[in-house]
């Protein structure tokens, strides 16, 4: 039976639970609502899960964690990742309107970016297991015959997966599909704001044959729903999560009952640093990207940049030209370079920081509200596109993450000032250095205190590089080998010759 079925309102979804390859409601009959960020209007009813359908969950990956999937050869199990990014790709249109409608994305960017992506990851992490060494050590004995010793990875078993809203597929599948490529079940609980390709992808799981239990979804919140229950479960052997910084305390909380591993990426503030003998046009465009795309509700984001002062008036007003260009509208109009906020709870947060900025003192160079749309989207969760100057760096604007489409630019006047300016908060996932001294950017790159830093660049990634966040950012590495170090537990295995 299909994930998606109508209500008798033919334009919304009844989105249901997927269990042990089966799509299945709540035993309590609980279910909440799901609204288009682009029109206000209803477009689903999410059955939410309890504890006994998460229960059923978890028991459904363990028992398939030790049954067929777990005999499956590794070459076998790649095999079937390949089919599940095949699937994908052929059903590429619906993951689209699926991942559209939840987010409001503009097409072009869910398009080119989220699925795509999303298949990917599957391909990616599947080469990746193939390809993967085994360690092998020759050591010395006291009798001179010697002893060799290997590793063997093994799956950790079954893994808790709890995703963000921002880049639904993407970061669902980029945490799913290194899980499977390793062996291990998963149990899958997606945003609330985002349900339907996590419940779409467990169509195409079936579709290719992947065992019953592998792959299932639970729908729900955190706190006293299906987010607490799932991490608390004590039949779940690792948690990974993305998310703000809050909801991955709680998590790790809950891991510590019993010891389990979690891999966590959270919130950040980052920073990008702009010096006077950057490609200026470069840069412009790359901060135009790293501060608006998908509404600036990107981890890897800036919302903090510093400018070197003999080219911050230059800079500030060319930024402000380029924002104001930029079309709010709806995700099919192919002239929209900027969608909705995902909820209007999310709009009136970040709204919230719109007005608190002017209360510290900002300049509004641009935006600062809410833009009046045409009546189909007067109720959608539209914010304008921000920029403040003026603010000092302790300013609650310049502290805390705001995800949304807005950014202080400050100007600096020296690399160490800088620096120390960049590294201050207890965030640390990303950054962005802008110059074209060669010397500067390997030097100002391995003292900025973050995950990832990209010069001249934003959001270029190789899906073989480590990925993850420092300070209160996250914990762990994620992408090519350095996933299989959470996804697997290490055996070593000595042989005496």
């Amino acid at each position: 039976m299909l994930d998606v079925t109508r209500q008798p309102d033919a334009a919304v979804k009844n989105i249901r639970n997927f269990i042990a390859g089966d799509f299945v409601a709540a035993a309590s009959g609980k279910t909440f609502d799901k609204y288009s960020p682009v029109t206000g209007a209803l477009i689903a009813r999410i059955c939410e899960a309890g504890e006994s359908e998460v229960d059923a969950a978890v028991k459904a990956a363990r028992a398939a964690l030790h049954g067929p999937w777990g005999s499956l050869t590794l070459a076998a199990r790649a095999d079937m990742l390949y089919a599940v990014a095949n699937e994908i790709n052929k059903r590429f249109d619906e993951f689209l309107e699926a991942e559209v409608a939840d987010t409001g994305k503009p097409l072009s960017l869910a398009r080119h970016l989220d699925i795509p992506r999303g298949a990917a990851n599957f391909k990616v992490f599947a080469d990746t297991i193939k390809n993967g060494s085994t360690e092998f050590f020759e050591m010395a004995t006291p009798d001179g015959a010697g002893a060799i010793n290997y590793a063997l990875r093994r799956p950790i078993g079954v893994v808790g997966v709890v995703c963000p809203w921002n880049l639904p597929l993407l970061l669902m599948t980029w945490k799913v599909a290194p899980a499977l490529a390793c062996g291990n079940t998963v149990v899958v609980k997606p945003s609330e704001e985002t349900p339907q390709t996590a419940t779409l992808l467990g169509e195409v799981m079936n579709t290719v044959g992947v065992p019953k239990g592998v792959y299932n979804v639970v729908h729900g919140f955190g706190p006293d729903s299906a987010g607490e229950f799932l991490t608390r479960h004590p039949g779940v052997s690792a948690i990974t999560f993305t998310g703000e910084t809050r909801t991955g305390a709680a998590i790790m909380k809950a891991a510590a009952d019993g010891a389990r591993p979690v891999s966590l990426e959270m919130g950040g503030k980052n920073p990008a640093i702009v010096f006077a003998d950057c490609d200026l046009e470069a840069a412009l465009e790359g901060t135009m990207r790293s501060c608006f795309a998908n509404a600036g509700q990107v981890c890897l984001g800036t919302e903090r940049v510093f400018v070197e002062r003999p080219l911050f008036d230059t800079f500030v007003a060319a930024l402000k030209e380029r924002a104001e260009k930029l079309k709010i509208g709806a995700p099919e109009d192919a002239a929209t370079t900027m969608g909705p906020l995902i909820s209007q709870e999310h709009r009136n947060k970040v709204l919230s920081y719109y007005a608190k900025a002017v209360t510290e003192g900002a300049t509004v160079v641009t935006g600062g509200g809410a833009p009046v749309m045409p009546d189909a989207m007067a109720k959608g969760a539209f914010v304008q596109p921000t920029i403040w100057t003026g603010l000092p760096d302790t300013a609650v604007t310049v502290t805390e993450e705001i995800f949304g489409p807005c950014c202080h630019i400050a100007p600096f006047d020296s690399e160490d000032e800088v620096i120390k300016r960049a590294n201050a908060l207890d965030y640390g996932l990303a950054a962005a250095v802008w110059t074209t001294n060669l010397t500067r950017a390997h030097r100002v790159a391995g003292r900025i205190e973050a995950g990832i830093v990209w010069v001249n660049s934003w959001f270029l990634r190789d899906l073989r590089t480590p990925f993850g966040g420092t300070k209160q950012s996250g914990i762990g590495r994620e992408g090519g080998v350095h996933s299989l170090a959470f996804y697997t537990e290490l055996t070593n295995v000595c042989i005496k010759l």
